[in-house]
């Protein structure tokens, strides 16, 4: 499986001054993209031309970010398996949220709530709720994700937005953080190295790396905009293609694969209760040059 495939015929769009968001609740609660008037800020498509999440502006990560590795795990001394969801992947990759349709519980000129009720299936074994809020000002975007769960044991989660931006001539990116981690040949985390931080044009790059101690705002910035990402997450995880017109910039709650290691909650993994809830934020700040 490999999310929704349908056209975003169900569309919602916020309007704040000169910015545009548009979001499709039936194509994983995914952005379909964030424009100031005719330019784009994130890797944007009209939502008539979007078919799936994956190539969409952004979308929700939940109940996990990132590789989860081979589709299967151990939590509280049960085994469970994940399905495919990535046809070039050998892992479960991003969670489930970006692959099912969520439902509109409210929506004004400049906001919009979404609602993911998730019961336990082949891709996830604990039944959750989820929500994302979205507003918009005329200098900035908001995001908020929620989760809770339903089920009846503590189950792990995490959280986070996979936002895609586009590569133009003067892209840079700069962030500040303390250590990065390596992947194997699986591309998945096992060797964590101190690194400062990332300041660069994006086209001498070549990261799919996530990075831990981030502090401040990502800053982003190109020809047409300065952009500031922050986040209450702690990680962030840095892709930037060189054979790509895009790079991502990945505000995550936890390691990748973080399931997998000798200690998961130490990774950034949540240890939900029964009824016990995960909230998350995430906002990009816009200034026009």
């Amino acid at each position: 499986m490999t999310g929704p495939s349908t056209s975003a015929d169900n569309v919602f769009e916020l309007h704040a001054g000169a910015l545009r968001l548009a979001i499709c609740p039936d194509l994983g609660g995914s952005i379909a993209g964030l424009w100031h008037r005719d330019t784009p800020i994130l890797r944007s498509t009209e939502p008539a031309q979007l078919t799936g999440a994956r190539q969409s502006a952004s979308f929700p990560l939940v109940p996990y970010s990132n590789r989860l590795g081979y589709r299967r795990f151990r939590w509280k001394g049960h085994d469970y398996t994940t399905q495919a969801n990535f046809s070039d992947s050998p892992h479960s990759v991003h969670g489930i949220g970006w692959m099912r349709p969520w439902q509109v519980t409210s929506h004004s000129a400049i906001d919009l709530a979404l609602r993911l009720e998730h019961r336990p299936d082949e891709h996830w074994p604990f039944a959750f709720e989820a929500t994302q809020f979205f507003s918009l000002t005329p200098q900035s975007f908001v995001a908020q994700l929620v989760i809770t769960n339903t089920a009846d044991v503590v189950q792990p989660v995490g959280l986070g937005w996979h936002p895609y931006f586009p590569k133009r001539a003067r892209s840079r990116l700069h962030i500040e953080c303390s250590d990065r981690w390596d992947c194997d040949a699986a591309n998945l985390p096992v060797r964590k190295v101190a690194q400062s931080g990332i300041d660069s044009d994006v086209s001498h790059l070549a990261f799919d790396n996530g990075f831990g101690g981030w502090k401040g705002p990502a800053r982003i910035r190109d020809e047409k905009f300065s952009l500031q990402l922050r986040s209450s997450l702690p990680y962030l995880v840095v892709y930037t293609p060189q054979d790509k017109d895009y790079f991502c910039v990945e505000p995550v709650s936890h390691v990748g694969n973080a399931i997998h290691m000798a200690d998961p909650l130490a990774h950034g993994i949540r240890a939900l209760a029964p009824g016990e809830s995960f909230e998350a934020s995430m906002s990009l700040d816009v200034t026009v040059l």
